[in-house]
């Protein structure tokens, strides 16, 4: 609604979404790996604001709670919420997908 129906517009968003997401998750992954809290806050930030801008909401929601434990510096034993992540970013990538392919667009 926010973009008046521009479907093409929504395209580009999704696209671009898909493409930066995985390196995001990667970097929450080595961050939580290092045990490095700080490293941690910005790609639990950006993937959190990019996921609920594209309506992955579940996945935005764990990506705010990584964000929220890492601000208040910690990092360590986050592995559960990593596997978590990449759980919800594989539904959100299918589905982001679906939507593309039915309008004829790939990313």
């Amino acid at each position: 609604e926010s973009v008046g129906g521009d479907d093409s517009f929504i395209a580009d968003l999704i696209e671009t979404y898909l493409g930066d997401a995985a390196t995001q998750i990667a970097a929450i992954r080595s961050a939580i790996e290092d045990g490095d809290a700080e490293a941690l806050v910005r790609p639990a930030h950006t993937l959190k604001s990019a996921s609920l801008t594209v309506g992955a909401i579940r996945l935005g929601e764990l990506c705010r709670s990584i964000e929220q434990r890492a601000r208040a510096g910690e990092a360590a034993g986050l592995d559960g919420e990593a596997a978590a992540v990449a759980d919800e970013w594989r539904s959100a990538d299918e589905a982001l997908r679906g939507w593309l392919a039915e309008r004829g667009s790939t990313p």
